[in-house]
């Protein structure tokens, strides 16, 4: 029988590419979403899982659960028999963050406490936890490798990342039956080939790409580049984007890194390359045919200049390299906007 693989945050865009890649893969997913970071289609569940389903001809068991709510999470691990779980769920806008700290840490350190304490209740001690390039902070050195310096993280939405690492590792060091790998992406673009799933941000998207493509589409009139004084080589702000479904191949290779009892490892996941905001808007023209109007606007609070990754470790250690280059991660993103104009709403791709 297939082995079953919890999936927090499992209707987001993250968590839907994942778990596509798990089922292509011979897991079982189960997953759990909030709607958060989700749409609701057909059933009460998320429309990236029922595209999933239809893509794959498979089902999906779905239960929309909040992990702040750790009696619902009890009641889903006595029900099941999990041989890992991936936590994704979590609030994630970094200018958010700045605003609303408290909402930040109460929701994503709660989430992932409640979480931690329910496995080690039902003895699941194999963890793959999505963090984040920001626990970097401002990088001391370029490119960033797993040994550079984590905590001095410029936003509450990096130091909650910070501060949940910390939990689990320090579990990690207390429960020696414990395995947990750590995975900081750096910037995940693009969208699965079919088109079918994507990026759809609720509100005013807080990424560049998703805003980018939506302005190529005609949804928004114009992008506001933050800040054009960097020290960068066009001045506005230089980063590691990584196509979602590489990304998604990486945690596939991390739950199998957890069946060697590994300890609790670190990976950053990104192609080593960095591309600035400018650059992106040019290869999103390119891909999409259109011309992006942009205009310049103040830096924004807890951004940097320049990040990427030395994603040499994860090659050694998890046989896993991101193999999509820059125009194809591109091509899937606006393949995913031209189909879905409006995202994921009823009157697009059923």
């Amino acid at each position: 029988m297939a082995e079953k693989v919890l999936v927090t945050g499992g209707g987001g865009y993250i968590g839907s590419h994942c778990v596509l890649e798990l089922i292509e893969a011979g897991y079982k997913p189960v997953v759990v979403d909030n709607f958060s970071n989700a749409v609701r289609g057909e059933g009460d569940v998320p429309e990236s899982i029922r595209r999933i389903e239809k893509l794959l001809d498979t089902s999906i068991e779905f239960h929309e659960l909040d992990l702040l709510d750790q009696p619902g999470l009890e009641k889903l691990f006595k029900k099941h028999s999990f041989i890992a779980v991936m936590h994704f769920a979590g609030l994630k806008a970094v200018g958010e963050s700045v605003e609303q700290p408290l909402r930040y840490y109460r929701v994503n350190l709660t989430a992932s406490m409640n979480l931690l304490e329910v496995m080690q209740a039902h003895k699941v001690h194999n963890l793959v936890f999505s963090s984040s390039a920001t626990v970097y902070g401002d990088p001391q050195h370029l490119p960033i490798d797993e040994k550079h310096p984590v905590g001095g993280c410029t936003n509450p939405y990096g130091q909650s990342k910070y501060f949940i690492e910390e939990m689990i590792s320090d579990h990690c060091k207390a429960e020696k039956d414990w395995n947990a790998v750590l995975l900081r992406y750096f910037n995940p673009i693009g969208a699965h080939s079919s088109g079918l799933i994507g990026e759809d941000p609720q509100g005013i998207p807080n990424n560049l790409l998703p805003y980018v493509a939506q302005v190529a589409i005609g949804r928004r009139k114009c992008l506001s580049v933050f800040g054009n004084d960097y020290d960068t080589l066009d001045g506005t702000g230089v980063r590691d984007y990584i196509h979602v479904v590489d990304l998604a191949k990486g945690h596939i290779a991390a739950v199998k890194k957890l069946k060697d009892n590994c300890g609790c490892k670190v990976y950053n996941l990104g192609t080593g390359t960095g591309y600035s905001v400018l650059q992106m808007v040019k290869a999103m023209e390119k891909a999409s045919g259109r011309e992006i109007a942009y205009k310049v606007a103040p830096r924004r609070g807890g951004d940097i200049a320049s990040c990427y990754a030395d994603p040499r470790l994860a090659e050694k250690e998890l046989g896993w390299k991101a193999e999509f280059n820059l125009e194809r991660m591109c091509e899937d993103l606006w393949r995913w906007q031209s189909m879905n104009p409006t995202g994921f709403s009823k009157d697009t791709a059923s």
